[in-house]
């Protein structure tokens, strides 16, 4: 009987009660992005590796949109979200040029899609989706900051 009880109490609790946060991307992050080369077509990689300015834009668009959960510049000192500077620690690791490029290609792909669409887990929002505030230009400057970072 406590079982029905329970189980009749959590429906009800979960019909009235969203079952995910209230997290949303922030609208007002601005990201200029102008001066960087355009980004034809969908690229296999981050067409802005290596790039500085992309960095530099890339650091003052993850510290108004990423550092409440992953920390200022990227620093994680035990911040609710992951440390993005380890994103590609295994690739590092192979030695053959040719996967180790499509690890990080494939690593690339998956932060881009992780950004645009964001982290919902059972119902809970662990990140919001960001495809409606930030362009994919945007999103490759903040993964060219994050390479920058790597080991800090």
């Amino acid at each position: 009987m406590a079982a029905r009880l329970f189980a009749l109490a959590f429906v009800l609790l979960a019909a009235t009660t969203p079952l995910h946060a209230v997290e949303v991307a922030d609208p007002n992050v601005k990201v200029d992005t102008a001066g960087l080369a355009a980004i034809a077509g969908d690229p296999a990689g981050n067409p802005y590796r290596g790039n500085a300015r992309a960095a530099e834009i890339g650091r003052a668009a993850f510290n108004q949109a990423c550092a409440r959960c992953h920390g200022v510049d990227a620093l994680n000192k035990g911040q609710v979200g992951p440390d993005l500077t380890k994103m590609d620690r295994a690739c590092r690791r192979i030695t053959d040029p040719a996967v180790q490029r499509l690890c990080v290609e494939d690593n690339d792909d998956f932060f881009l899609k992780s950004v645009q669409q964001g982290k919902v887990r059972v119902g809970v929002v662990h990140m919001p989706a960001w495809q409606d505030v930030l362009s994919p230009a945007a999103i490759w400057t903040l993964r060219t900051f994050l390479e920058t970072r790597r080991g800090q």
